[in-house]
């Protein structure tokens, strides 16, 4: 059985990807239950994760650095 590797700490490179799954889901939901302009939230997370990818920072990753937070982690390793 193959053990899957731990992670090194919370890092930015760790963080965006989960706020913008969490804040996509959280407008999916909203836009389901209260009125579809929710999406319009989700465009713009969407359009926000797209531009981390391309161009390596968002609006989030220039709070997250304020607060403290690594571009990226330790590199991580399985345990056998």
């Amino acid at each position: 059985m193959t053990n899957l590797p731990r992670h090194q700490g919370w890092s930015i490179a760790r963080v965006v990807p989960l706020l913008a799954g969490t804040l996509v889901l959280l407008s999916v939901v909203a836009a389901a239950t209260w009125s579809s302009w929710w999406l319009v939230f989700t465009g713009f997370v969407g359009a926000n994760l797209l531009l981390y990818g391309v161009a390596g920072w968002c609006p989030a990753t220039l709070l997250l650095r304020r607060l403290g937070l690594p571009l990226t982690a330790g590199c991580a390793t399985a345990r056998g």
